[in-house]
């Protein structure tokens, strides 16, 4: 397919749901540590937020995939948003009830939507104009989400962290008083929330209005895929547990940078916010100078050397304290940003017709991101020392680099 004018509006649509799910994704960081103060919770209660997100994914990969299939990729689009906006929507009732546990409700439906996008989102990306630049046109679409992974913290944490209580004016709070006044502070995320539910919506209608290609493919062989029958590939299955790891290595990076560096570094939450921007730079330029790389290394060895390099990071983050910690998170920002597409596109390397089944069964991998932030937590809470929290994603980034040494073999199974 040739490239038109009737194609820019349409691909300008999708690549603004690469930023606003990237967006989304990347305020969890200012959320964690705000309703962790709002709510009194430990460091692992608080990777609840995570774990509400990510679970969420597990489960809509296959629904997300069978939707495209039977009603389209537009339809699956204009329905990821509907719920997207939903969830956005439902943070203000969970701030006006003061419940933790609505906020968390609120997150699963939004990581719903954001699953159905993200199995729609990059295949149209691709298809919306000349195939001989389907390559250059992802990119860029995902270039927007580096650039939401830099803006959404340092405007998160203008929009809400600054607008609660000072230690100093709590401690001075009688008990009852303390309690309503941390309770009230999680009602600075209803603005927000609510103006990107009204935007999501609207872009809504607008895919509603405009065509869009029908991407769906027939299957001409009547061999039905096998879950099992796909795991046979080994390097499917070191590819799933990979990426499992990194997922939960990242989660663990992002969504709790912020209560890292206050502790180890000393500084405010909004200073470590505009670090955490830092990373998204750094994750952004680390995107393009790997995908340049590519051109003279072998994408496996390139994700190995990019994995032991983020692992010798977190030694850093464990052993080091002050500013040197946070150039540490930086550091691993920049090299595992080329981690989830490489272990996606080496573990779905010459499946033949059982690609399509690989790939929902990688996506579902990243559940991880739900579950090793909460043994991050649980060590930092039982030792009272969030540094050690680091052995997570240290290990983690340890079974990537071995994927990449020898996992991602093809065999003959």
């Amino acid at each position: 397919m040739q490239k038109t004018k009737n194609d820019i509006l349409p691909f300008i649509l999708v690549t603004c749901l690469f930023f606003l799910w990237g967006f989304a994704h990347n305020l969890d960081p200012i959320l964690i540590p705000h309703l962790k103060k709002s709510f009194t919770l430990t460091t692992t209660q608080s990777t609840l937020v995570d774990s509400s997100v990510f679970i969420a994914y597990f489960m809509m990969a296959l629904p997300a995939g069978y939707i495209m299939k039977r009603w389209g990729y537009k339809m699956g689009i204009i329905t990821g948003l509907i719920l997207f906006a939903l969830g956005s929507f439902l943070f203000v009732p969970a701030a006006n009830h003061q419940s933790y546990n609505y906020f968390l409700i609120a997150l699963f439906v939004i990581a719903c939507g954001l699953t159905i996008l993200e199995t729609a989102a990059n295949p149209y990306a691709s298809a919306l104009g000349d195939p001989s630049t389907a390559t250059q046109r992802l990119n860029l679409a995902q270039s927007f989400n580096g650039l939401a992974v830099a803006l959404a913290p340092a405007i998160g944490a203008r929009v809400i962290l600054t607008k609660g209580y000072s230690d100093a004016e709590l401690s001075s709070m009688t008990e009852s008083v303390r309690k309503v006044a941390l309770a009230s502070e999680a009602y600075t995320v209803k603005m927000p929330y609510t103006i990107l539910g009204i935007v999501l919506l609207v872009i809504a209608i607008l895919f509603y209005f405009i065509q869009l290609p029908d991407l769906r493919t027939k299957n001409a062989s009547s061999e039905t895929p096998s879950l099992w029958k796909t795991f046979r590939h080994v390097h499917l299955s070191w590819a799933v547990v990979a990426q499992f790891f990194y997922v939960g290595a990242q989660v663990c990076v992002l969504s709790l940078f912020i209560l890292y560096a206050t502790h180890s570094a000393g500084i405010s939450e909004v200073q470590a916010a505009d670090y955490l921007s830092i990373g998204g730079i750094a994750f952004l330029i680390g995107r393009f100078s790997g995908t340049f790389l590519m051109k003279y290394m072998q994408p496996a060895t390139l994700l190995t050397m990019y994995a032991l390099f983020s692992a010798a990071l977190c030694i850093v983050a464990i052993m080091g304290s002050g500013l040197i910690t946070i150039y540490a998170l930086i550091g691993i920002c920049f090299f595992m940003s080329i981690m989830f597409p490489t272990i996606f596109s080496l573990g779905i390397k010459n499946l033949g017709s059982d690609t399509e089944m690989a790939s929902s069964l990688i996506v579902m991998s990243i559940v991880g991101g739900a579950i090793l932030p909460r043994i991050f937590g649980f060590i930092t809470d039982s030792t009272g020392n969030i540094n050690l929290g680091y052995f997570v994603p240290l290990i983690s980034f340890m079974v990537v680099a071995y994927f990449g040494w020898k996992g991602c073999k093809v065999r003959n199974e």
